[in-house]
């Protein structure tokens, strides 16, 4: 299925769920939040959707499901992640959100508004991590009205301008998807890093292959 189909199944309520999810839920992670904006905002450029009700629809998607997230870690997340060997989290990752909230402020929460997985783990990293939440409230509604909104209005834009765009959406999606993984990546290649990337990748194969083989 296309991503244009996908969006025409999914209608508003569906594509509000998607976001929400995308946003701030674990199993959001699947799901690709900056494509559907942007895909989204070139279909209402076709009159096939309406820009008015996307706009504070997927606003209020992605702010509430940061928040959502928020809230879960700050309410169950330490029950979960509590254990050294925890699958996604150690002790030691809350100290260092403690000490990157402490150093960074806000600004991390719309910085991983643009790359896809961390801004789904990041609110609730916050929540873990006590950061206060009205300050995690103010980011959070900055990076979502930048991240929301821009992809949107990135789509509408394009679809208005430029004719046939239709023809040249997939490469268009496919280029946002490298772009919005490209901080990641080069994040976990940068030479301090590797050591820790080898390392998780390691243990995941060592995971994979007891439960499989």
């Amino acid at each position: 299925m296309s991503m244009v189909q996908l969006i025409e199944t999914l209608g508003y309520a569906g594509l509000f769920g998607v976001i929400f999810a995308e946003s701030g839920l674990l199993f959001g992670v699947v799901f690709p939040g900056d494509s559907l904006l942007f895909t989204a905002g070139f279909l209402a450029s076709q009159k096939l959707l309406n820009i008015l009700i996307l706009l504070p629809l997927c606003l209020v998607a992605a702010v509430g499901g940061d928040s959502a997230g928020y809230w879960f870690g700050r309410k169950i997340g330490p029950k979960l992640f509590n254990k050294e060997d925890s699958i996604f989290f150690h002790k030691d990752n809350l100290t260092r959100a403690n000490a990157f909230y402490a150093k960074h402020g806000g600004k991390a929460l719309i910085l991983a508004r643009f790359m896809p997985v961390i801004r789904t783990l990041v609110p609730i990293v916050a929540g873990i991590g006590d950061m206060h939440y009205r300050t995690f409230i103010f980011f959070n509604i900055i990076g979502g009205v930048l991240w929301s909104t821009g992809m949107l209005l990135l789509g509408f834009t394009l679809g208005s301008m430029i004719p046939n765009i239709d023809h040249y959406l997939l490469p268009i999606i496919a280029l946002i998807i490298i772009l919005s993984l490209a901080p990641s990546v080069y994040h976990l290649l940068r030479k301090e890093e590797r050591p820790k990337t080898f390392a998780m990748l390691k243990k995941l194969w060592r995971m994979i292959t007891q439960k499989f083989f």
